[in-house]
């Protein structure tokens, strides 16, 4: 059902205020072909009416050619950004970027960031923005996760279907998403409710067994049957099942890229208004599918990259994979239990 222009400026002016605009600043809005013109219209009013001096920034789409999906994380790394310099001027000299484009796990955005400037990514129908506005209080549980998920040094996966997982952590830094970009240099995405690190390099190891209704992404796929990926010093050695597990070998297999295959982020969903079954509900070129990255209670890991955590690894083959009814610990001690999150040990 759509959403009016009204509700979405309303939207979209919550977001900006959470994200401490200030009349004084700049905002530049990034689009490319396939932005969503409503988004782009509602977002560019708001910022308007926050007193911010606004500038869109167009720039042509790229990789349609070479990736085997339309979705905008089927191939990633390498951006209109990419050696573009006065595009890099602008954006670095902004307060504020509203990418409606989408930079993620590029180079380029680790360098704007690092500028101060930063980051609200916002790319989902605006009907999945308004339905997942985020709060002060998705903040405050995120970062009551994150501290806990700061001391720990192991992570440690199961289930009855079979997963076995386990890790060392500390290496790398922490991905804490609650859909608002409230600090100088940070990045967030709108909308999300989910925390995440990356395991310490080939310190991965153990099973990882995605059950009937886990969701490949960006495939945007229910799973029919299980699937049994391997793992061994960082990276998935094998992939083993019937049909759904031949369709992700065959994917993965076309981006001819070994590092495809390693583990990268890892973490759990606290968004509580998310929704697993969401995803059967839209179109798949429709929506970039972040309730099922974000619904409370998942396992949420990936396949690729590293960039986003200051790694070298620039692979273009990203892979998100939500698993339910797992249970994640940290150090020994769950904190999701049989897909249950388990807020008492969050504060502790």
């Amino acid at each position: 059902m759509a959403i009016s222009d009204s509700e979405l400026i309303a939207a979209w002016t919550e977001v900006l205020k959470l994200s401490r605009l200030k009349p004084t600043e700049t905002v530049t809005i990034l689009t490319s072909q396939d932005s969503h013109p409503q988004t782009l219209s509602c977002a560019r009013t708001a910022a308007q009416l926050a007193g911010a001096k606004v500038i869109c920034l167009d720039l042509p789409p790229m990789n349609g050619e070479k990736s085997l999906s339309r979705d905008k994380t089927a191939y990633v790394g390498t951006t209109p950004l990419t050696n573009n310099q006065a595009a890099m001027a602008a954006l670095k000299s902004s307060d504020m970027v509203i990418d409606l484009m989408l930079l993620l796990f590029s180079p380029e955005q680790q360098e704007i960031l690092e500028s101060g400037t930063r980051i609200l990514l916002a790319v989902e129908p605006p009907e999945v923005l308004v339905r997942l506005l985020p709060t002060e209080a998705d903040k405050t549980r995120v970062m009551a996760a994150a501290d806990l998920l700061k001391r720990s040094r192991s992570m440690q996966v199961t289930s009855a279907a079979g997963t076995d997982f386990r890790c060392a952590l500390g290496d790398y830094p922490l991905l804490t998403e609650y859909g608002f970009s409230d600090e100088p240099g940070r990045w967030d995405h709108w909308p999300s409710g989910f925390l995440a690190t990356w395991p310490n390099e080939v310190t991965s190891e153990g099973t990882l067994v995605l059950d009937r209704g886990d969701i490949l992404l960006p495939m945007k796929r229910y799973l029919a049957d299980p699937v049994r990926l391997t793992v061994e010093k960082g990276y998935v050695t094998e992939i083993s099942g019937s049909l759904d597990a031949e369709l992700l070998r065959d994917y993965m297999t076309a981006f001819n890229d070994p590092e495809a295959y390693a583990i990268s982020h890892i973490g759990w969903g606290l968004q509580p208004r998310a929704r697993w079954s969401t995803l059967g509900l839209f179109d798949r070129e429709a929506t970039l599918g972040m309730d099922a990255r974000a619904f409370e209670g998942n396992f949420l890991f990936s396949l690729g990259p590293n960039t986003e955590a200051g790694g070298t690894r620039n692979t273009a083959c990203h892979i998100d994979i939500p698993m339910r009814n797992c249970t994640v610990s940290l150090d020994n001690k769950p904190v999701v239990e049989k897909g249950r999150v388990l807020d008492s040990l969050e504060a502790a």
